[in-house]
This record gives C-alpha cells, structure tokens and sequence, in this order.
C-alpha cells in the first residue's frame, strides 16, 4: 500500500533574544505567510491528510495550526508530541513508526537539522537541499503497515519552498 509522507519544516521563526527558551520562539509575520502558502500547496497537491503530528514549539505549533485550517483538518486532531522538538531522525521517524495502518497520509511538521535528514534517508537522496522554513518534501512510501518504515526507502514525490 502506498503511503505518502508530507515532512514540513516550521515556518520562519524570530531570532531568540537574550534569556528566550528556543521552545517559545513565534512565528514572525513573514512565517505566517510562509505557513499560509505552503498549506496552500499542500492542499492543491495533496487534499488532506490523514495525521498531522507536531513538535509542540511554539513555531512549529503555530505551523501546524495554520496548515491544518487550509488542509480542513481539525485543530483538535493534531498530534503534539514532544519528542519531535528538535529531533533527530531517528526519533521522527519512530513517531512515523507508530502511527496507526488507516492513516494513508501524514503531515509532520518539526525541525531541522533532523527533518532534512529524514528526507534524505527516506529517499536515499544525499544530495537533497536543506529545507528552509516554510518548506516540504513529499516522500511516497510502499508500506503495508507504518512500522515498516524503520526498513524501506521511498521515492521522492514533490518539494516546496515557501
């Protein structure tokens, strides 16, 4: 079964200033724009999701609100998992690796450096640009069941950058 794997890098983010915890960084006006364009393309390219999981930073909360109001998916559905702030690759994808088998399409929307990572291993594509805020990368994978996911590469679908 196809499975596709919408990985999404926060919107663009204020600097920290002097004693500000990374974790309640905002968004700036710019990275409300970037988040808005980039649900944009998601729903043009790809309708829906089934799942959107988080990191609960404030930026990439406020990410995932806003991709959520121009994907249709309800507020209340979104998975934060603080696991996902600031994570390695490995983590991101042992939360893939947990979702249920009706979810066919996944939205997660985290950090880099670990996002691009997770690109790169899924498609086996070193060569794949780091994801700048605001952007995606489609990755579609054959996965009877999402714990397969620790032993499969996929194929790239599509980018964005907002």
């Amino acid at each position: 079964m196809q499975r596709i794997v919408l990985l999404c890098r926060h919107a663009e983010a204020y600097e920290p200033f002097p004693l500000q915890p990374d974790f309640e960084r905002e968004l700036t006006p710019n990275g409300h724009q970037q988040a808005k364009s980039t649900g944009q393309w998601l729903r043009e390219k790809f309708s829906k999701v089934d799942a959107l999981l988080a990191s609960p930073a404030a930026r990439a909360n406020a990410t995932a609100r806003i991709l959520a109001n121009r994907l249709y998916f309800d507020e209340e559905n979104i998975t934060y998992n603080p696991d996902l702030y600031n994570a390695r690759e490995a983590n991101l994808i042992k939360s893939l690796g947990e979702l249920p088998d009706n979810v066919n399409q996944v939205l997660l929307v985290a950090h880099n450096p670990g996002l691009t990572r997770l690109a790169r291993e899924l498609t086996e594509n070193l060569r794949l640009g780091y994801l700048e805020p605001g952007g995606v990368v489609a990755v579609a994978l054959h996965l009877e069941q999402w714990q397969e996911i620790h032993t499969t590469t996929g194929l790239l679908l599509d980018q964005f950058a907002s």
